[in-house]
């Protein structure tokens, strides 16, 4: 009669098995080592995609490169300097006064907007500032929105230096700074001289508002 072998308890020996390894993977949680997160749950949760290091690397937005500089300024919605012309408009005589309508013209071809008050300044012909900056007048500044082609102006007023006797210079130039703007733009100066010192020599600038003048 042949032998047979004993049967083998397995059941007990694998519940074990699992037992043990439950206990190894609390301790190593409670040791401080943690699961990374899968992949899958990274990008849910940030949006972002998976980078060769396993860390999260931002999705960017695919550009132009040879457009840019353009297209970074077409979502900017101040009017920068190179989108713009400058002139100086006809005299507007007041009591003893002398006001120029200052114009900053959109040429781009999107629209932007201007806020605030424009800087300005009287050059000599050897490139010189001629007298102090102007004072800003009082006011509550609004936002000019200008479409391609239409303009926004501050006035640039001082007393007449016939009637204040200030020592007076004859500018070449009138530099225009645009609110929040680094580079100016040159307009030739041709209406004479301007206070350049004294007890009258002020000159004001008023903030921008929409159209060409008073």
């Amino acid at each position: 009669m042949a032998k047979t072998s004993p049967p083998v308890h397995r059941a007990p020996l694998l519940a074990a098995a699992v037992a043990a390894l439950g206990l190894l993977t609390a301790c190593g949680t409670d040791g401080g080592t943690v699961d990374a997160p899968r992949p899958s749950q990274v990008d849910r949760a940030t949006h972002t995609d998976s980078g060769t290091d396993g860390t999260p690397a931002s999705r960017s937005v695919p550009s132009d490169s040879a457009g840019s500089a353009s297209a970074s300024a077409r979502t900017d919605g101040r009017c920068h300097t190179f989108e713009l012309r400058a002139s100086v408009g006809r005299l507007d005589p007041g009591a003893g006064q002398r006001n120029f309508p200052v114009v900053l013209t959109n040429t781009s071809d999107r629209t932007c907007t201007l806020y605030g008050y424009p800087g300005a300044a009287f050059v000599g012909a050897s490139g010189r500032q001629l007298g102090p900056d102007p004072r800003r007048a009082p006011a509550s500044p609004e936002t000019v929105t200008l479409p391609p082609g239409r303009s926004a102006w501050a006035g640039l007023s001082f007393a007449s230096p016939e009637i204040s006797r200030a020592r007076t210079a004859t500018p070449a130039t009138l530099l225009v700074t645009p609110p929040d703007e680094r580079d100016s733009l040159e307009v030739p100066w041709t209406a004479g001289a301007v206070p350049v010192g004294g007890d009258e020599s002020s000159v004001s600038v008023t903030v921008l508002e929409a159209g060409t003048g008073p």
